[in-house]
C-alpha cells in the first residue's frame, strides 16, 4: 500500500522522530531506536510496523560506498525519445529500471523525457550500458550525458515536516 496524504497528515511527533532516526540509521536495534526517540521498545516496534504497513516506509536498504567497492563512474543522463506515446515511454522506462547500472530513473516534462542516474565501474561499463539502453533503441532521439567529477552530497533522506520545539 502506498502512503497517501491522509496517512501523512496523521503522523504525530513520535512517528516523525522515528522516521528521522530511521533515515539516519535503520540498522540499529529496536531497543536503541526506542531509546533515541524516548519511547518504549514495544511502542517503537509497533509504530515502525504501522509505518511500513501503510507504505510510509517503502523498504530498508544498506547504502554502499561506491568508492570502497571501486564503482567509479557516475553519469547523469538526459534521454529524449522520438515518440512519446504512453506505450513507448513505458517500454523505455521498464528497460531502464531493469538495468543494474541505472540507480534512479525519472520521467520528466518540459525538457528531456527521462533523466537517469547511472553508477557503473568505468567508462567501458558505461559504453556497454549505452549500447543496451540507447544505441539499440530506434526510439531514442537524443542522449546527453554528464559525468560526475565530485560528489558533494548523496542522501536519500526526505525532508520531514518540522517537529514542535518540545519534541
Amino acid at each position: 500500500m502506498k502512503a497517501n496524504s491522509s496517512i501523512a497528515n496523521s503522523l504525530d511527533e513520535l512517528d516523525l522522530r522515528l522516521l528521522a532516526e530511521l533515515q539516519r540509521d535503520a540498522g540499529r536495534s529496536n531497543q536503541a531506536l526506542a531509546d533515541d526517540v524516548a519511547a518504549s521498545p514495544a511502542t517503537a516496534l509497533r509504530r515502525v510496523r504501522r509505518l511500513t504497513e501503510t507504505g510510509v516506509i517503502e523498504r530498508t536498504v544498506a547504502v554502499l560506498s561506491a568508492e570502497a567497492l571501486g564503482v567509479g563512474l557516475t553519469a547523469i543522463v538526459e534521454i529524449t525519445l522520438d515518440h512519446q506515446s504512453a506505450e513507448r515511454l513505458q517500454a523505455f522506462e521498464l528497460r531502464a529500471v531493469a538495468d543494474p547500472g541505472v540507480q534512479q530513473c525519472y520521467r520528466t516534462q518540459g525538457g528531456p523525457d527521462f533523466i537517469l542516474i547511472i553508477q557503473v565501474l568505468d567508462m567501458a561499463a558505461y559504453q556497454a550500458l549505452t549500447q543496451r539502453l540507447f544505441s539499440n533503441d530506434t526510439n531514442v532521439r537524443n542522449v546527453r550525458s554528464f559525468f560526475s567529477i565530485h560528489r558533494a552530497k548523496a542522501d536519500l533522506a526526505l525532508a520531514l515536516p518540522p517537529m514542535s520545539p518540545s519534541a
